[in-house]
């Protein structure tokens, strides 16, 4: 299975008494979206399916795919890794998965799928982290494919 950690782009900070889920990508962040999703179009299978925190900020990275996206209420920034896990049926799910979401969950999400360990890993805005899982004998081996940033691609 592969699954591909995409941390929404540069959002506005929050406004005061203004709901955290409300805050939008700035200019920069638009632009960062927007390379990032070329990147993955031109990388992801067709049959990949796109799940996105509700937050408007990674809402609008994923909508720069232009692809179905599943809005998940369970990848909002108070996410837990188990959720995301669950949400994605990691590791048995058949097609590619592409979570849109936030820090700390994909850093925590990375750590452990690669390390075993939940670590503070970080995932800089609007970047990439391609895992793969396979099977060697009766175990489960997680692959590192790609990371990417912004500035990168």
């Amino acid at each position: 299975m592969d699954l591909i950690l995409w941390r929404h782009a540069e959002a506005f900070d929050a406004r005061e008494g203004q709901n955290d889920l409300e805050r939008e990508l700035t200019p920069k962040g638009e632009r960062q979206a927007r390379r990032v999703a070329a990147w993955l179009n031109r990388q992801l299978p067709a049959g990949t399916r796109v799940l996105a925190s509700p937050a408007r900020r990674a809402q609008q990275t994923a909508a720069a795919l232009e692809r179905r996206i599943k809005t998940v209420a369970e990848l909002a920034p108070d996410a837990s890794v188990e959720a995301l896990l669950h949400a994605t049926r990691w590791p048995e799910a058949r097609e590619p998965v592409l979570v849109v979401g936030h820090q700390p969950i994909l850093g925590l999400t990375a750590a452990l799928l690669l390390s075993g360990e939940i670590q503070a890993w970080t995932v800089r805005k609007a970047g990439v982290w391609w895992l793969r899982s396979r099977e060697r004998g009766d175990t489960l081996q997680v692959v590192l494919h790609a990371v990417v940033g912004p500035e990168a691609v």
